[in-house]
């Protein structure tokens, strides 16, 4: 392992808040005295993100969590002590999928879609958004993310709400997490109901692309170890929006598959919004810090 020379500094300034920060995030170090100052040697191929993590934490900072936190140690429990409002989310996202019997169910969608709706032969009824609100039931305005159509689609939506929510919750906070998650599923089915009209949609991926902008523009703004994504993601997840509005999927899939367009603009939006002021803010009090 080839290592380098990170920082030199004065002997008088303090490090050990700093290095106890670096052996929590498993980064190899060694400090030693040289003509009068003290240097901090890491791997090379960590150096400037060192660099970069001491001008923000030169005292250390308890809320920094590695890039990749399921490596801390405890394995997978440890993850879900150290994550619970994201398993809860993905609790109840498991139980309303046992309840709706993964879509097929439709006595049970009823309680879960955004619209009441009633299905005659082969037509379906809906009540309108006025409706639903005069009628007290506010709750339909969030828990369509909550219903899913198929196994695959479950299990993809939870695998990425599992790999963001957890690095907000460790960056941010259980509220944060969960002040977004009802944000972005607000929006989300909100902009579904507005632009692609009364029907039956769900899932949490209005939600998930409300907080790939969120993690996304954040990193940019206020570069963070907890929402440093890994290369590529994002342009992923982009390109495949794309294809999604271009109506391929829907063709491909010969009216099988309905993607709701509406809700992951609407989130992506939402997010990249709250990332733009979150990042901001928090490269304010960086700079505060540091003056």
């Amino acid at each position: 392992m080839v290592v380098v020379e990170a920082l030199r500094l004065p002997l008088s300034e303090d490090l050990s808040g700093f290095i106890a920060l670096l052996r929590r995030l498993q980064v190899p170090c060694r400090v030693s005295e040289e003509a009068g100052e003290q240097v901090l040697r890491v791997p090379v191929d960590t150096a400037e993100q060192v660099r970069e993590l001491y001008e923000r934490y030169p005292q250390g900072d308890g809320a920094v969590v590695a890039e990749q936190p399921p490596r801390q140690g405890g394995g997978f429990l440890a993850s879900l002590r150290r994550s619970p409002l994201t398993a809860t989310v993905l609790l109840l996202t498991m139980i309303a999928a046992a309840i709706t019997m993964l879509g097929e169910n439709y006595d049970t969608i009823r309680w879960f879609s955004f619209s009441d709706f009633r299905i005659d032969g082969e037509y379906a009824y809906f009540a309108t958004l006025e409706q639903t609100l005069t009628e007290g039931q506010w709750w339909r305005l969030i828990t369509p993310i909550f219903v899913h159509f198929g196994f695959l689609h479950l299990a993809m939506n939870s695998m990425w709400y599992w790999e963001l929510g957890r690095r907000i919750e460790y960056r941010q906070g259980a509220l944060m997490l969960l002040g977004l998650t009802l944000l972005f599923g607000v929006v989300s089915n909100l902009s579904q109901y507005i632009f692609g009209g009364p029907g039956i949609f769900g899932g949490l991926s209005g939600v998930l692309y409300g907080l790939l902008g969120h993690c996304w523009l954040f990193q940019k703004l206020s570069p963070d170890e907890a929402y440093r994504l890994p290369p590529g993601v994002v342009v992923l997840m982009l390109i495949w929006l794309v294809i999604c509005l271009s109506g391929v999927v829907d063709v491909l899939s010969f009216g099988a598959l309905a993607i709701a367009n509406a809700a992951h603009v609407g989130g992506l939006a939402a997010g990249c919004l709250t990332g733009i002021l979150g990042g901001l803010l928090s490269r304010r009090r960086v700079a505060g810090r540091r003056n």
